[in-house]
């Protein structure tokens, strides 16, 4: 929510900014007068003069008055939400109130929006009291993610004879952000979650400092009934068992920004669909428990709060957040291969990892498939480069040298999966379980 901030009153002893707010009936006015009064003198009316300088007098009375006004009004503006999707809609509240002692004419209020968003918004209010408030909303909406600003809010000032109209605008701002579409995925029971303990959730001991050991000493608040008596008796102290508690299995997913990899641009173009996809696959994982992280081919990870880089089981929704913000704001890297988040990958085990592919090289293609050595399980959707460049009737069978990088990651443990054009997310989702199910039905029979 924007704080509420007052309108500027403009510069002290700048009364030619009052006569350039003159309207078109405020100059016609002014000119008026000034032709009456000449002729005046030309042809000897006194009345006409008299005329004359009241049509000339007006619209400068106007314009002192409404540059010397003195009330102040306060300004705020409530996004709801300010997080939203892409292709929805938000609802942007302003709220105006009147704080000065004195009554205000006729406002006319404009917020400054980008053009993305939609037409730039404009309210008329009437006569606001003392103490008064007015409030008024407008909706925006964009199909292409991202962090837009709103603002500053625009106050302008009119005479109730329409002789001169001024502006004023307010200093704060507010940032509405476009996050990715997100799809639902259906649960389904994927590769590198834990075995035998349901939801991807492991075991692991309870640690209560740095330097706890099998077993640790008493502190106040222990169960007795966790007293190592063995444990005791060798140390002279009181000894306690560590207990076991779950342990939130891990997941990667690995976004590849890089310029080269992509054809097109616009909401439906390839990359969009790699970026929704990756941030389906964030919130679908965080939603079953999962320690979740972004990395994309950079190298670079999201949200890196801690050590390991993946969020706490504390942080779900503020790493989420963190993540949705990244992917708004994502484009394409400079980068032209894959090794640098190779390189973070191999530092340790991962469990499950998920990447969205762009074209891939042969040498890309091998570097990928070296990434799924340190990993649990790993699923690749690898964007079809032949089906994106063109309409979905004309789209050709995916070509042999895309068909060769799928079954390199395949031969490496991948379940590699092509992405066409129009392809639905979930669909892919269901059909990458089916794959990986079947492929441990065949390793089973093998051996």
């Amino acid at each position: 929510m924007g704080a509420p901030a007052e309108a500027d009153r403009g510069e002290p002893g700048g009364f030619r900014t009052a006569l350039a707010g003159l309207t078109t009936r405020g100059r016609s006015f002014l000119a008026a007068g000034v032709a009456a009064v000449i002729c005046a003198y030309i042809l000897g009316q006194a009345d006409l003069r008299r005329v004359g300088m009241l049509l000339a007098v007006l619209p400068l009375i106007c314009a002192a008055v409404l540059y010397r006004t003195r009330y102040r009004v306060a300004g705020s503006r409530r996004l709801s939400p300010a997080r939203v999707p892409a292709g929805s809609e938000a609802r942007v509240h302003l709220r105006m109130d009147n704080v000065s002692r004195l009554p205000t004419g006729l406002l006319m209020l404009q917020d400054r929006v980008p053009y993305v968003l939609g037409p730039r918004p404009r309210f008329v209010l009437d006569r606001v009291e003392p103490g008064g408030r007015r409030e008024v909303s407008y909706r925006v909406r964009s199909d292409l993610r991202g962090r837009y600003p709103l603002g500053p809010l625009q106050l302008r000032l009119t005479d109730p004879f329409g002789m001169c109209e001024l502006t004023r605008s307010f200093s704060t701002f507010d940032t509405l952000t476009v996050i990715p579409k997100v799809e639902p995925l259906p649960p389904v029971r994927l590769s590198g979650e834990a075995k035998g303990y349901g939801d991807g959730r492991q075991r692991s001991l309870a640690l209560a400092g740095e330097d706890d050991v099998i077993p640790r000493g008493y502190r106040y608040g222990d169960d007795l009934r966790r007293v190592h008596w063995r444990s005791t008796a060798r140390y002279g102290e009181l000894m306690v068992r560590r207990e076991e508690q779950p342990q939130r299995a891990r997941c990667t997913v690995l976004l590849d920004t890089r310029g080269g990899a992509y054809e097109g641009a616009g909401p439906d173009s390839a990359f969009e669909w790699a970026v929704s996809g990756a941030a389906s696959v964030l919130v679908h994982m965080l939603e079953r428990g999962f320690a979740v992280r972004l990395l994309t081919d950079t190298g670079s990870s999201v949200p890196g709060e801690g050590t390991d880089g993946f969020a706490g089981s504390q942080e779900s929704a503020d790493a989420a957040g963190l993540m949705m913000d990244t992917l708004a704001v994502v484009d394409h890297s400079d980068g032209a291969g894959l090794s640098r988040a190779y390189d973070v990958l191999r530092g340790g085990n991962e469990g499950l990892l998920m990447a969205f592919l762009g074209d891939l090289d042969e040498e890309q293609a091998a570097v990928a498939a070296k990434m799924r050595r340190r990993s649990g399980g790993a699923v690749a959707f690898v964007l079809d480069p032949d089906t994106w460049v063109r309409e979905p009737t004309d789209a050709p069978p995916p070509g042999a040298a895309h068909e060769e990088r799928l079954r390199m990651l395949r031969e490496a443990g991948w379940t590699a999966l092509s992405v066409p054009r129009g392809a639905s997310l979930a669909e892919l989702w269901r059909q990458a379980d089916r794959e990986r199910t079947s492929t441990a039905a065949l390793s089973g029979e093998a051996r």
